[in-house]
């Protein structure tokens, strides 16, 4: 069957395309559940702090829970099972959002694979992380994505001045208000809810041997991207400087600067084979 023709007939059949998919994902997720290596951020900090929303408690009672309250709720369908399955399941998820983000971003198949398998997202992958949030959320408009973004300031606070400054450009404080009001007042209950967690991120340590933040070495170059991004008004400058700009960032967190190339292939396919190369480089000094 050719591949239009495939096309047309899941058209015409939407809803057996979507019950296939379905199935398709549960037997993956059925598949995976004794095979994959436990998630350290999900068996320790994401599932925990899940359970404790679904008990109507607080999820900062979890050391470590490091993200505002709504990055929980893609979470809690997962959380109530057991703990290899819920894994498999966020596996699952966070693959298919980091390839549906990167798409939405404007990556070619060959740019698409090439940045799903890369190092950056097989390391957030194996973790369990939640950086596909923010690579999502790069591709959606601001005020939904200033709920994704914010789930990883280190990858995104950049991206949410270039909005704002977006924002005051065309409509002056009246767009300003418009674009940030729900998040703000989402911010602002969640305060209200479960305190100034916040203080949280701030109490991280950042002297930590899986800290790979550049910084302070990287603020020049954080710093002139993030002008572009202004000067410009091109968005992926101000994916690429959030990382850049932050003291504290893990290896997997650059996947959101590596999200910048989405929409240029060649770029992308070459950033992924240096990344490998510095992974096998990294590999052989540790051997």
């Amino acid at each position: 069957m050719k591949a239009d023709t495939l096309t047309a007939y899941f058209k015409a059949h939407r809803i057996l395309a979507i019950v296939l998919m379905a199935v398709a994902l549960v037997l993956l997720t059925l598949l995976l559940a004794n095979r994959l290596p436990p998630g350290i951020d999900w068996n320790y900090y994401f599932q925990p702090a899940a359970l404790k929303l679904l008990m109507f408690q607080s999820p900062y009672d979890i050391w470590g829970f490091p993200s505002p309250p709504w990055a929980l709720l893609p979470m809690l369908p997962f959380a109530i099972l057991p703990q290899a399955l819920s894994r498999a399941g966020w596996f699952v998820l966070s693959l298919g959002m980091f390839a549906w983000g990167i798409y939405r971003l404007g990556a070619k198949p060959i740019a698409l694979a090439a940045f799903v398998g890369s190092p950056l997202i097989m390391h957030s992958l194996l973790n369990a992380n939640i950086d596909w949030m923010v690579v999502f959320g790069f591709s959606l408009p601001p005020q939904l994505g200033l709920f994704f973004i914010s789930v990883k300031p280190q990858m995104g606070s950049v991206v949410a001045l270039f909005w704002l400054a977006e924002a005051w450009r065309k409509g002056r404080a009246r767009e300003v208000v418009r674009v940030f009001a729900p998040f703000t007042v989402a911010l602002l209950v969640s305060f209200v809810l479960f305190g100034f967690y916040p203080l949280e991120w701030v109490s991280v340590e950042v002297v930590q041997w899986w800290n790979a933040s550049l910084w302070p070495m990287s603020i020049p170059i954080g710093l002139t991207l993030a002008v572009a991004a202004l000067y410009r008004r091109k968005i992926q400058f101000a994916m690429a400087a959030s990382p850049l700009l932050s003291p504290y960032v893990l290896f997997h967190a650059y996947s959101g600067a590596l999200a910048a190339l989405a929409s240029y292939t060649v770029e992308m396919v070459a950033a992924v084979i240096g990344l490998w190369i510095l992974v096998l480089m990294r590999g052989l000094q540790l051997g």
